[in-house]
């Protein structure tokens, strides 16, 4: 490979004979280097290709104003994050993550406090992702001597899920906000305050994600419901009358028709929750 740029002494860009462009990371790496020297795969302790030229402008914008020492803590971190999934993690966590947790560390430094109202959803949606965070959260207090707050977990959790599935993290947030908004709506219509550890909460958080994801990606089958349908029309009206409701609320969000069958599952998941 042949140096292209150097970014500091611990990050620069080389050319790649099968990759094009990727990014060397290492202590020193960058020290001392000219471009268009020679330079190998082993002398960097990490390298990571963004093949998206956004990507590739904001990482390097990042470098300007982020510690060359916070850079090689948040490769490290991203590693011990793709052992523990033992896979590759999209390359757009090195920016994303990198860019959050630098300003969350210089907020929480400051004395100031994260909150995030949809820690719950997300833990319940991603319970695996949500583990790691709270392992890196550990991890980074023990390495700054900090203490982040557990709301924190919540956004790390985001990035993780966002990296392990090549989505948008701005999709991923979307859809703990729609859950969120539909379980506000929830309890304004059936007029009490949902436990947030009852079982039956757990439960109608879990369908609502794996609903909203068979609505993303059209894998909706046709069921017919419709005998169901009518005898919980009758017996529970104002829980089917609410399903349909959180249905439109689905529908207007996603963009996507959601199937009729929607109703009867949320009937009964709503019915279950109302008992208790």
């Amino acid at each position: 490979m042949r140096v292209k740029k150097v970014l500091n002494n611990n990050v620069l860009i080389a050319a790649h004979p099968e990759y094009n462009e990727v990014i060397l990371t290492g202590k020193g790496i960058g020290f001392g280097k000219r471009t268009g020297e020679d330079i190998s795969v082993e002398s960097a302790e990490k390298f990571f290709v963004l093949r998206d030229q956004e990507e590739q402008q904001q990482y390097k914008q990042l470098l300007n104003y982020v510690d060359e020492s916070f850079i090689g803590l948040m490769n490290e971190c991203i590693e011990r994050i793709e052992k523990r999934f033992e896979v590759r993690l999209n390359e757009h966590i090195h920016v994303g993550l990198t860019d959050h947790l630098y300003f969350a560390v210089k907020r929480i430094q400051q004395g100031l406090d994260i909150k995030n109202p949809f820690l719950t959803e997300t833990e319940l949606a991603y319970p695996k992702e949500y583990t790691v965070a709270l392992e890196i959260v550990e991890w980074l207090n023990e390495k700054l001597g900090i203490a982040v707050p557990v709301g924190e977990v919540g956004f790390i959790t985001l990035h993780i899920h966002s990296a392990l599935t090549n989505r948008e993290l701005s999709e991923v947030n979307m859809h703990t906000q729609l859950i969120s908004r539909m379980v506000n709506v929830i309890e304004e219509s059936l007029k009490f305050s949902v436990d947030r550890t009852d079982v039956n909460y757990l439960r109608l958080i879990r369908h609502f994600h794996a609903s909203i994801e068979r609505v993303q990606k059209d894998e909706n089958r046709p069921e017919n419901q419709e005998a169901l349908a009518k005898v919980l029309q009758a017996e529970y009206p104002v829980c089917y009358n609410l399903a349909w409701k959180l249905i439109k609320i689905m529908q207007q969000n996603l963009h996507k028709p959601v199937p009729d069958a929607e109703a009867v599952y949320l009937t009964l998941h709503l019915q279950r929750l109302a008992k208790q």
